[in-house]
């Protein structure tokens, strides 16, 4: 590994034992920030260990149930970073973590380095939009009264109602993010969440709890250290790509031969290139090396150790990447496309793990495998790449995008469908 490796990590915030371990311990926090040592900060960087079902069923099924909802929440999470233009890079930073962590450990646990973090943000995104359409409720008919009478004493009741009413909810909303903000807290008596409150203040040390926790929060998140992993992911696999694109959508006259001969060696180029960026961008994350990107010779003499679970991970990718193209036949309202979001990162987030995993099995196969086997998928990969090119040459005809859709290589690039 690149020795510059690790103060790169030590600069940027993210875990320094995910280069020398399987797994990661929490964020070491300076000693004036320590929580008191009977009420702990919370672990943002393990999930709880999974209780016993036979002897605790209930919070077996708690863990379960938190598990389904922290995967959930993860996925809403990337699919609202990717929606945002520039932030979307953090969103491709912390699918190439993902893939980076699993590509250096084999490890599928490993698949989900957010996912202790995942219900947190999901509570709170949970309680917040409950509240924040409860107070839009309450002044939709405050408006409505005040559009039908708006000189009655009813509408200047719902007025001072609507009023009193977010008051409440920001007092209610401020306790239980105060609190830890678990997802029932939102829903807990206010009174309660107030006392509760109360106590830790007159125990002198709220002020550093809290403050631990939001440092071992925000450091968990990693945002600097995420956005510059997917910017330069983003430009190093655009580097491949862009001059084979370019040439594959330079035809505009079929009547032009010059032209329709850029587009077959563009698609010849490009087909070649598909084959290999995916896993140059995983020996990228998992060594966060720029120069990671262009070791071809790496990338090929691994595919000579394992030439199978890189044949039907590359298919795989390209196979889940060639559904999206479908939605952009139309051009879709803003808000439509927010919706489509998580589709695009529930689709190329297991791509991105198993072409992580395949890349590790290739660096645990001592020797080479057999080939005939070798060449016989690199024979099947042509025509089956040569179809995802041939297929790709058509949505601009029918995409509302034009030829820039062409740009977009959706499970390489942005996972974003705008």
């Amino acid at each position: 590994m690149h020795e510059s490796a690790p103060h790169v990590l030590e600069q940027v915030g993210a875990p320094l034992e995910e280069f020398t371990s399987d797994t990661a311990e929490h964020t070491t926090v300076p000693s004036e920030l320590a929580p008191a040592p009977a009420d702990p900060s919370p672990d943002f960087h393990h999930l709880r260990p999974f209780p016993h079902p036979l002897r605790h069923p209930l919070k077996a099924a708690y863990w379960v149930w938190e598990l389904g909802f922290g995967l959930v929440s993860l996925v809403l999470f990337l699919a609202a970073l990717a929606a945002i233009p520039i932030v979307n890079f953090l969103a491709l930073g912390y699918l190439l973590d993902a893939e980076g962590r699993v590509a250096r450990t084999g490890k599928l646990r490993n698949a989900f380095p957010l996912l202790p973090l995942a219900p947190k943000l999901g509570s709170i995104a949970a309680g917040l939009g409950f509240w924040w359409w409860a107070v839009r409720f309450v002044g939709d008919a405050a408006s409505d009264a005040r559009l039908i009478a708006p000189a009655s004493p009813v509408a200047a009741a719902w007025q001072i109602g609507l009023v009193a009413f977010s008051a409440f909810v920001s007092v209610h909303l401020t306790l239980a993010i105060a609190r830890g903000g678990r997802l029932s807290l939102f829903f807990w008596p206010t009174p309660l969440n107030g006392l509760w409150l109360w106590k830790r203040w007159r125990q002198g040390d709220y002020l550093r709890l809290a403050g631990n926790t939001v440092y071992e929060f925000i450091a968990a998140l990693g945002l600097r250290y995420h956005f510059w992993l997917g910017a330069r992911g983003f430009a190093l696999a655009f580097a491949w790509l862009a001059v084979p694109t370019a040439l594959f959508a330079s035809l505009r006259d079929t009547s032009k031969p010059g032209q329709v001969i850029l587009m077959l060696l563009g698609g010849l180029i490009l087909l070649v290139v598909l084959s290999w960026v995916p896993f140059l961008q995983a020996r990228f994350a998992a060594e966060n090396r720029s120069r990671a990107m262009f070791e071809l010779r790496a990338i090929r003499e691994l595919y000579r150790h394992a030439p199978l679970v890189m044949f039907l991970s590359i298919v795989m990718l390209y196979a889940l990447s060639l559904p999206l193209y479908l939605f952009k036949i139309a051009a879709l309202p803003q808000d439509v496309y927010w919706l489509l979001t998580p589709i695009f990162i529930a689709t190329i987030y297991p791509a991105k793990i198993l072409i992580g995993w395949a890349y590790a099995r290739a660096t645990q196969v001592q020797q080479r495998a057999w080939l005939v086997l070798r060449w016989s998928l690199s024979l099947l990969l042509i025509p089956l790449l040569g179809f995802y090119v041939f297929v790709l040459f058509f949505t601009p005809a029918i995409g509302a995008a034009g030829r820039a859709v062409l740009f977009q290589h959706h499970g390489i690039l942005l996972p974003w469908p705008f």
